[in-house]
């Protein structure tokens, strides 16, 4: 047995990369009938057999966690690439990324670009440090902030995710040069050209991998990856310290509840009231919706 990675699957092979170089696998009809299917980033356990017989994943291990769009387990980080301007800044689509992270058990870092286009950053690296997250600030004309990335890419399985046009490609570029980005298109070298097939790969660079992903879109993950209410409360962090202390905490819905200390702290400037908005949005987006039909 070799314990590797999958990097990628496409037309029912799996490209796993192990110590000893990158197999080509097919993966056990057990799984199949089982009703699972393997994922691009999962670890698994494979058998290497001499070239008349294929190579097999005999073992996925415990994931832990996994994206149904796109399909993809074991994330370490996720960075949220917002920009200032064209276009400007989203805080309810960076905040609904972020919620959906923290239920799947992954780290948002939050990426504010086009700062040399616009200096009100502080107030959004306020927003986002204030609630406990990393907040990397990128000029991308000068390359300031890519360091900073790269040294977070380091031992991380990482996807990158934003709206077209806020400079993911740029960013890339500054922090591997070699990659040759084209600016507002996709990556011929991670990965996708117009006409290639649309599917997850992992990409071995700084030490991690980088997921290269055919959509990591908020209407993706509005669809797909839907957070109940009973849950969405501690996907928002900065809640935490506030949620059992309310008056009637065993079905405050931390709205405008008489009581709610998650309330009180939006009111004197303990929680962002940009986050807490966000909140209620996404709060009411789900609050009619039983389990079942999340299915």
């Amino acid at each position: 047995m070799i314990k590797g990675k999958i990097i990628k699957g496409i037309g029912g092979f799996y490209y796993v990369d192990t110590e000893n170089g990158v197999f080509e696998c097919r993966a056990r009809g057990n799984f199949r009938k089982q009703g699972i299917t393997p994922l691009v980033g999962d670890n698994v356990e494979i058998t290497v057999n001499d070239g008349e017989h294929e190579n097999t994943i005999d073992k996925i291990l415990d994931r832990k966690n996994y994206l149904t769009r796109p399909p993809l387990a074991n994330l370490d980080r996720l960075f949220i690439i917002a920009s200032l301007v064209d276009p400007k800044i989203n805080t309810f689509i960076v905040d609904k990324l972020i919620a959906v992270a923290e239920y799947k058990k992954i780290e948002p870092v939050i990426v504010i670009t086009k700062t040399d286009l616009d200096s009100s950053y502080e107030k959004y690296e306020k927003i986002y440090s204030d609630a406990g997250f990393k907040v990397v600030v990128c000029d991308n004309t000068k390359g300031s902030g890519a360091k900073e990335i790269k040294e977070l890419l380091n031992g991380c399985v990482s996807a990158f995710t934003g709206n077209t046009g806020v400079g993911k490609s740029t960013l890339l570029n500054n922090i591997f040069p070699d990659l040759e980005l084209a600016t507002g298109e996709t990556s011929k070298k991670l990965g996708r050209g117009k006409h290639t097939t649309r599917h997850s790969e992992l990409f071995k660079v700084s030490g991690g991998y980088i997921a290269d992903t055919p959509g990591f879109s908020s209407l993706d993950i509005e669809r797909y990856e839907k957070i109940m209410k009973d849950d969405l409360p501690y996907c928002f962090r900065e809640f935490e310290p506030y949620i059992d202390n309310c008056k009637f905490n065993t079905n405050c819905a931390h709205i405008n509840d008489k009581g709610c200390a998650v309330v009180e702290a939006v009111e004197s400037g303990k929680i962002s009231r940009s986050r807490h908005d966000s909140y209620v949005q996404m709060y009411n987006e789900v609050k009619d919706i039983k389990e079942w039909q999340k299915k």
